[in-house]
């Protein structure tokens, strides 16, 4: 599914060439749960920009679903983003004014789903995600739990084929943070591919694979 092969970026700060990734080289394989662990500064939020077409590399090469990103016009690679990847982050950017099920309801629309088409796909979502009941509530209504969950019914609404999260249990406490990660897991026995971004080894461990980044380098098999 994933393939990036040797791949580079670097960034210029205070004059300064930084290398955020370093001859990276990562497969991911469908229906896998991958976490990727490393601490502040290591490049691991650049691997998700990455992977998840938000950036591009410099150099190397990274295909999709036998389809080589660096040949993709701009429209083909925001159609790509659209309807494979589904983003979860740490804190959660729902849409403050809209409750539940029109946060997830908004990017079907710009999609181009009809309006109630839209809305019976953001119930189902939300019901999945255990917030039956709670969809006319406004994200300050909720739990941080909540509103993540709310982030993840948004994902996989688009019926996405991968799951990218970064620090999703993030902003959340233990507790809550374990009730997100098995809802994870739930959606990864379903066949849900998920990569999740971390820098918590605990939240980590809960992947089926675990991969180490450290100075822009992938270490897999390592003892961490």
């Amino acid at each position: 599914m994933i393939k990036l092969k040797n791949i580079n970026k670097s960034f210029v700060l205070g004059g300064e060439t930084i290398k955020a990734l370093d001859n990276v080289s990562f497969n991911v394989e469908k229906g896998e749960f991958v976490s990727i662990i490393g601490p502040s500064g290591s490049g691991k939020s650049t691997l998700m920009n990455i992977l998840g077409l938000l950036d591009v590399a410099d150099s190397g090469e990274y295909i999709l679903d036998d389809i080589k990103i660096k040949d993709a016009s701009d429209n083909k690679l925001s159609e790509i983003r659209n309807k494979k990847i589904g983003f979860v982050f740490q804190n959660f950017n729902l849409l403050t004014k809209m409750n539940a099920v029109e946060n997830v309801q908004v990017p079907l629309m710009y999609r181009g789903e009809k309006h109630d088409k839209s809305i019976k796909t953001a119930y189902e979502y939300l019901a999945k995600v255990g917030l039956k009941g709670r969809e006319k509530h406004l994200p300050s209504q909720l739990s941080g739990g909540q509103q993540q969950r709310v982030a993840i019914a948004r994902a996989l609404a688009g019926n996405p084929e991968i799951i990218l999260a970064d620090e999703p249990t993030g902003a959340l406490d233990s507790k809550t943070s374990r009730e997100v990660m098995e809802l994870l897991q739930e959606l990864n026995e379903e066949g849900q591919t998920i990569i999740l971004i971390t820098h918590d080894i605990n939240v980590a461990k809960q992947a089926k694979r675990i991969v180490k980044i450290a100075d822009g380098k992938l270490y897999e098999g390592e003892v961490i």
